[in-house]
């Protein structure tokens, strides 16, 4: 039995086993891989005595068997057939025997037999059982015929440890077991050469498991580890947290859980492209990791949210030295392929066991005092209160009771006059919803809309308030042939999945009447700036289907002129908080004369929101703006009072 360790050496002792049998006269019997017998005709040539060179080839005195031919003949149901075997193989024997003097050497590459089709896989189950099997059909067909059997196996044959029993089982059929390295007969023992070749196979069998167990470990990894960022995952943050909890439950120290979501990041997919974003978050991680100590945690839950953990603490000031700490290293300039980005953080912070008792209340308590920190303008640290909890525990509740409201008839749209400037008449209205809760009375839209759009009810809800504004705009413009009404739009509306929704209200509008632009649509710039391409697309659509769009609250977040360029506008409103002081702050004064003058100058019209006074009407009247709105004309009303406005003006 010979072991080997490549083809190389395979090929070598088969020319010196193959032509030790024709120089001595006798006959040889080779089974193996088309390949390997190519290979050993060409040795054979090449090692020929006066061979070499092209000259004369030796004499074909050994029987060259294909083993992918031969495989068939013996094989039934994966495993070899017994009767098979020795009708294929031993005819073979037989007839070498007959017709050649001398004696017959058999080479057998016996894992070529049992893998050359996908008759037999040595991997698969059986296939050591099959080469078991062989050895042993060899091994009777011995006491029928006189031949010299050598049986050729690589190392990776038996490569598991488990294979060890099979190893020496499958040794134990052979009179000399061969290790995979040349070895000098005359000064080598059998039993040395037994045991060189079994140390080669647990080599190997230890190679495999090595590999194997770095596989493991690399699944692991994968598993329990955000590729991106190489930090623990969320699976691994809850059981570290759970283990950081029992500890300080025995040692009765405090831990402080940091839920920390990066300001803005999508403004960094969009601009820059998500490997951009994917770098910014791998230096986050790291910037995370530089700011705590080695028994304190950081994790990537996902997206741009994070969480630090921190142990072990006897001064509770230094959580938030860390949370500020943690602050000013987000808000440095990150740099990425030559392009430079800034961001900043929301920390929300939570107390074992001040706050909670367990894994799950304390993740909760964090996030929510995350979303205070966003609440209250991001970038800053928020710790968690009792009345968060109640505050969300008021969002949940009103957002189940929300999604019944447009069922049961709570839901009511109000409309609030818009006049023209020139002489206050009454040309458009603004459409407004309102909730009457039937326990706890008018809520608030500051208070539902968020929630709406939290919860995704509010693009049912902006349906139902187009629907019900383009009906009544149809009506009233029976008195007043060009008037309309405005309806506030929110960015999730027009978000992908909604395209149905955009070609019912194109269809709707056009079967109510073009003309005079029945209804339009107001915008915020906070859709302006995070628009994606398909939200463009969208508000395109319905531009181009004669909806007029107007940008709402003006000058308050991130307006530009590229954005005013990028946008088909048709109005744009002055935000309040530029109108209610115009009286005492010159500044307000000169800002809407700028906004007014370059709103005409890009053909765009203006509507002042916001004007309570006579005093704020009559300048921005002088100042030129087109359309006003606010408390001086009329609070927003139900519909059949502001029909009877709309009659008697």
């Amino acid at each position: 039995m010979q072991f080997y360790e490549d083809d190389n050496f395979l090929i070598e002792r088969l020319a010196d086993y193959v032509g030790a049998a024709l120089e001595g006269g006798n006959h040889g019997i080779v089974i193996a891989t088309r390949a390997h017998l190519d290979l050993l005709d060409v040795r054979l040539r090449q090692r020929w005595p006066g061979g070499g060179g092209g000259m004369a080839a030796p004499p074909r005195a050994y029987t060259a068997l294909e083993a992918d031919r031969m495989l068939p003949l013996f094989m039934a149901d994966g495993l070899p057939d017994r009767q098979r075997f020795h009708e294929a193989i031993g005819k073979v024997i037989a007839a070498a025997a007959q017709r050649h003097p001398g004696h017959v050497y058999i080479f057998g590459e016996m894992v070529a037999i049992l893998c050359g089709a996908v008759e037999c896989q040595l991997r698969s189950p059986g296939g050591h059982q099959a080469a078991v099997q062989v050895e042993r059909y060899f091994n009777e067909l011995l006491e029928h015929h006189s031949f010299t059997l050598l049986c050729a196996y690589p190392l990776s044959a038996f490569p598991r440890e488990q294979d060890r029993a099979m190893f020496q089982e499958v040794c134990a059929l052979h009179g000399e077991v061969l290790p995979a390295e040349s070895y000098d007969p005359q000064g080598s023992a059998d039993q040395l050469r037994r045991t060189v070749a079994s140390l080669q196979q647990q080599a190997y069998a230890l190679a495999c498991e090595v590999h194997d167990r770095r596989q493991v470990e690399r699944a692991l990894r994968e598993v329990n580890f955000d590729p991106l960022t190489g930090l623990p995952n969320r699976s691994v943050f809850l059981d570290r947290l759970e283990m950081e909890i029992r500890k300080a439950h025995r040692t009765r120290t405090t831990v402080a859980l940091l839920f920390i979501d990066l300001d803005h990041f999508k403004e960094i997919n969009d601009t820059l492209g998500h490997v951009i974003g994917d770098r910014l978050l791998k230096q986050v991680g790291e910037r995370l990791v530089a700011q705590v100590r080695e028994c304190d945690s950081v994790s990537r839950l996902g997206g741009d949210e994070f969480t630090v953990t921190l142990s072990d603490l006897g001064n509770l000031n230094t959580v938030t030295d860390v949370a500020q700490e943690i602050l000013a290293e987000l808000s440095r300039p990150f740099e990425l392929d030559g392009e430079v980005a800034y961001i900043s953080g929301s920390v929300g912070i939570t107390l074992y066991p001040q706050d909670a008792a367990t894994t799950g209340e304390l993740v909760r308590n964090a996030d929510q005092a995350m979303y205070q920190s966003k609440k209250l303008g991001r970038n800053r640290v928020c710790y968690f209160t009792p009345g968060l909890q109640v505050a969300a525990q008021t969002r949940m509740t009103l957002g189940n009771d929300l999604r019944r409201a447009l069922d049961t008839d709570q839901l009511r749209v109000h409309y609030q006059p818009v006049v023209d400037m020139a002489d206050r008449r009454i040309v458009k209205a603004e459409a407004l919803l309102r909730w009457q809760h039937p326990e706890r009375g008018a809520i608030s839209p500051n208070e539902f809309i968020p929630i709406a759009e939290h919860n995704g009810m509010i693009v049912a809800l902006g349906d139902w308030v187009f629907h019900m504004a383009l009906a009544q705009a149809v009506l009233w413009r029976a008195q007043r042939p060009r008037f309309n009404i405005s309806v506030n739009v929110s960015p999730a509306q027009l978000y992908r999945g909604n395209d149905e929704q955009c070609s019912l209200w194109i269809e709707r509008y056009a079967a109510a009447g073009r003309a005079g632009h029945p209804v339009m649509l107001e915008i915020t710039e906070g859709m302006m700036l995070t628009a994606d391409e398909g939200v463009m697309v969208r508000l395109n659509a319905l531009h181009q289907a004669g909806i007029q769009i107007a940008l709402d609250d003006f000058g308050t977040g991130y307006s530009s002129l590229s954005y005013l360029r990028k946008f088909d506008l048709d109005f744009i409103k002055i935000d309040q908080s530029f109108v209610c002081d115009l009286e005492h702050d010159a500044a307000h004064m000169a800002l809407c004369d700028a906004i007014i003058v370059m709103a005409h100058k890009l053909d765009l019209k203006v509507i002042a929101e916001g004007i309570e006074t006579p005093a704020q009407y009559e300048l921005l009247r002088r100042a030129g703006c087109d359309y006003g709105q606010g408390f001086l004309f009329g609070r927003a009303m139900p519909a059949e009072r502001f029909g009877k406005l709309l009659a008697g003006a």
